[in-house]
């Protein structure tokens, strides 16, 4: 996660409610697995009211079986609060969609977890929006694909759009955080002015672009994507947003996920105007230490699989019904955890000639899928040659 507005000296406004992420405390159990606390995904549910495009996990409208007991599930927050795990987010699927939500969201809160919940916004009426507050949960992401007809294409439901700007505004009338999710690609490029501009309008303090990762359905939709020439000039943009709210204070925190690359774009650019706090961004990029697949974050499925992260479907690492969570992340004989937290040790091709692999590490998935190597260039590294020598 790329945040343009504290890169680019403005300050952060959900980031600074989150800010255990970045404080998180490493105990020498940690350190001698060359991991980390992590943030963790939780899929509750793979059930879903939407049949969306590019759903990772494939989810539709229909009952599951197997999915993780209340029983389980409070056992393995039981596990997360032991290792002081920064933030936990409680996904989908729709995760409103399980029937004890609520009171997992109480559990882990009485644990003193940071919780944030993932969800398409579409359920989330005021008398829901309430109990949301009195839960005690610390944000709400809302997945908005473009303009309503847009939105309603990639979600396949009619009416999609005006649920879920409806879900946020309630969620913000009743006291909670809440923030925009947006997945570029090139049917809904022409629509990220309005979605910011959205934002703006309703006051909602955080926009967060994801670059499209090809998994689940993802990778049926990766002829979408955007190419490497309109990705840059989509991030010069961001950059240009990012400093005119800045500039006007408007309070709209602008982040990117899945493309490291970003922050690299965003040291750059400040190389060239501010070197004092381009050595800072370094220091910083240097910090979060780019991908944090199976270092810093970590994905738990419907069915207890354990995940690098939540895209990661192909290779679980474990299943926390036969094998604690804890001991699942801390394990050092784990030869795909161990290759994951030495990236910048195997990755190929640009990535692995790049000065920053470091600081960035591409994306796994996408090299994968692309290349049929996992350890192969991100094909969406828009950075050039002169760039990254």
């Amino acid at each position: 996660m790329i945040n343009f507005t504290k890169l680019l000296g403005g300050t952060p406004t959900v980031s600074a409610a989150l800010e255990a992420v970045s404080k998180k405390r490493k105990s020498p159990l940690f350190i001698s697995c060359n991991a980390s606390s992590p943030l963790v995904v939780f899929n509750l549910t793979r059930r879903c009211n939407l049949d969306c495009r590019h759903c990772y996990l494939e989810s539709r409208n229909i009952n599951y079986k197997n999915e993780l007991t209340i029983i389980q599930i409070k056992k393995v927050i039981d596990s997360l609060a032991k290792i002081d795990i920064p933030v936990l987010l409680f996904s989908g699927g729709e995760p409103l969609m399980h029937k004890e939500i609520l009171p997992l969201i109480e559990y882990a809160k009485a644990r003193k977890i940071r919780v944030g919940l993932s969800t398409n916004g579409t359920l989330i009426s005021k008398a829901l929006a309430k109990k949301l507050a009195g839960s005690g949960i610390d944000y709400v992401g809302v997945s908005i694909d473009g303009g309503k007809n847009l939105h309603d294409r990639f979600r396949k439901i009619k009416g999609a759009y005006d649920m879920a700007i409806k879900g946020i505004i309630n969620a913000q009338e009743a006291g909670l955080k809440t923030g925009v999710r947006f997945t570029i690609n090139r049917v809904n490029a022409p629509d990220l002015v309005s979605v910011l501009d959205l934002c703006i309008k309703e006051k909602i303090p955080r926009f967060c672009m994801y670059h499209l990762v090809y998994s689940g359905r993802g990778k049926d939709i990766a002829d979408i994507d955007i190419d490497n020439k309109t990705r840059r000039k989509v991030v010069a943009f961001l950059v240009k947003r990012a400093l005119e709210y800045n500039k006007k204070s408007y309070n709209l925190e602008i982040l990117t996920v899945d493309n490291h690359a970003d922050g690299i774009y965003i040291y750059n650019y400040l190389k060239k105007r501010n070197p004092r706090a381009a050595a800072e961004v370094l220091k910083l990029l240097k910090f979060h230490g780019g991908c944090s697949a199976g270092s810093k974050i970590v994905d738990i499925s419907p069915a207890g699989d354990v995940f690098a992260c939540q895209f990661w479907q192909h290779e679980a690492i474990g299943n926390i019904k036969k094998t604690d969570f804890s001991k699942i992340w801390l394990n050092k004989d784990d030869k795909s955890l161990c290759r994951l937290r030495s990236k910048s040790h195997n990755i190929k091709g640009k990535c692995g000639r790049c000065r920053y692999k470091s600081y960035c590490g591409g994306c796994r998935i996408r090299a994968l899928v692309v290349h049929n190597d996992l350890w192969g260039e991100d094909p969406c590294c828009y950075l050039t040659e002169n760039e990254i020598k």
